[in-house]
């Protein structure tokens, strides 16, 4: 789904620079140009970095050996 029509970004394309190492809007600004002309996509962008950090470091979590 379309995130930033100014720029043409997708959810798929933020998620992919959070895997990356993005880690906040402003990462994923500077990197996709995201919520850099009118900036109504802000919200949601942040929204989607949160929900794939949290998604990564679940499944990161079921890696560790169980002490």
């Amino acid at each position: 789904m379309y995130v930033c029509l100014c720029k043409r970004i997708t959810d798929e394309q933020i998620r992919s620079a959070v895997h990356a190492g993005a880690s906040s809007l402003s990462d994923i600004r500077n990197s996709l140009g995201v919520a850099s002309q009118c900036g109504k996509c802000g919200n949601l962008t942040r929204e989607i970095v949160r929900e794939t950090l949290a998604d990564y470091v679940d499944d990161e979590s079921m890696f560790y050996a169980a002490s």
